[in-house]
């Protein structure tokens, strides 16, 4: 059975810093990219992240490039995100999924997390 587990969330002031995991079970990450999305109240989800199996690139949404960062760890078969100088505009539901293919499309990722809150308030 696959299970993707985020955890981190929480309150953080603006400019603060913030590290969420994504801890991976049933699947393979040196087959599975994966990526970190993020869904506010009343907006669509968008991709933060891909991480690709294949190469090992790594690509970020403009809006948190030089400011987010993602990590694998394979011994613990876990995902992290490391978010640094968070912005009011940074507050959503963060979630990682799985996707065995091309790039992590938010429509066609296979397994899913249910999310982590991050909230940025002073």
């Amino acid at each position: 059975q696959v299970q993707l587990v985020e955890s981190g969330g929480t309150l953080v002031q603006p400019g603060g810093s913030l590290r969420l995991s994504c801890v991976v079970s049933g699947l393979n990450l040196y087959h599975n990219n994966l990526g970190w999305f993020r869904q506010a109240p009343g907006k669509e989800r968008e991709g933060v992240s891909c991480f690709s199996a294949g190469d090992g690139t790594i690509e970020y949404a403009d809006s948190v490039k030089g400011r987010f960062t993602v990590s694998r760890e394979f011994a613990k078969n876990t995902v992290y995100l490391q978010m640094t100088s968070l912005k009011p505009a940074d507050p959503a539901v963060y979630s990682c999924a799985a996707h065995i293919g091309l790039g992590c499309p938010t429509n066609l990722m296979d397994h899913w997390g249910k999310g982590t809150l991050v909230n940025v308030s002073s």
